[in-house]
């Protein structure tokens, strides 16, 4: 399997990307936030983002990469959030 090593905290990703991997994943947009980073809760974002749009809410994620959970793996079929080895072994194996 080829891969691509992004430091998704240096290098943040796109609005177009969160938003492709957004939709693909079929998965909840909170997933996508590390809510348990310093920022995440600096920025007092556990109550804001109720409020926040979707758009909003993909803009906040792309403005810095630290915000988004991490690890994150883009495959062809699926989209991983964060480790659970369940999901990952049913992905990759």
């Amino acid at each position: 399997m080829v891969y691509e090593d992004r430091d998704i905290t240096k290098d943040n990703p796109t609005v177009e990307e969160l938003t492709n991997w957004y939709t693909k994943s079929d998965k909840e947009l909170k997933r996508f936030f590390n809510t348990s980073g310093v920022l995440y809760r600096e920025l007092g974002l556990k109550d804001k983002l109720l409020t926040l749009t979707e758009k909003q809410q993909i803009e906040l994620l792309a403005s810095d990469g630290k915000l988004v959970k991490r690890p994150l793996v883009i495959l062809d079929n699926a989209i991983l959030i964060g480790f659970k080895q369940e999901e990952w072994e049913d992905a990759l194996l």
